[in-house]
């Protein structure tokens, strides 16, 4: 039987925390890994798209034409747009992998560091790609 405070016995006993809930705390780079891995298992996702693509051109002028309007929906445009923010988000997360991999930025502020400029590299380089498929008229609305 446990004890409780006063140093009674308590009725039911109480089940141990694990320990990382008295240790850890969120930060950034807890959700920078977490992306990485989410962003990597989306690229699915876009191999889904490939496919799809790839087996419309298989079947003719009408399945293309549908996969196309799809593709160049306002729902299809969000699909696309999500997919090219996970590309980049999990290549910043690889390059982040890389320099840790080479022996740097393991120091707790400087991995918080890394962590926050590897996500908003991701963001800027996909907001920059989308800003040229709108300027090039490859992309419009």
């Amino acid at each position: 039987m446990s004890q409780t405070a006063s140093g009674k016995p308590s009725p039911t006993p109480r089940r141990a925390l694990s320990p990382h809930l008295q240790v850890w705390r969120w930060h950034i780079t807890m959700f920078s890994s977490i992306m990485h891995r989410v962003t990597g298992f989306g690229s699915t996702v876009g191999l889904i798209m490939l496919v799809a693509w790839l087996v419309s051109l298989a079947l003719g002028h009408q399945a293309y034409a549908a996969f196309l309007t799809f593709a160049a929906s306002p729902l299809g445009l969000i699909v696309w747009f999500l997919l090219s923010l996970g590309g980049f988000v999990h290549l910043t997360g690889g390059v982040r992998h890389w320099i840790w991999d080479l022996g740097a930025g393991f120091t707790p502020k400087s991995a918080d560091q890394l962590a926050f400029w590897t996500m908003a590299a991701g963001l800027v380089l996909t907001l920059a790609f989308w800003a040229c498929l709108f300027a090039s008229g490859k992309v419009s609305l």
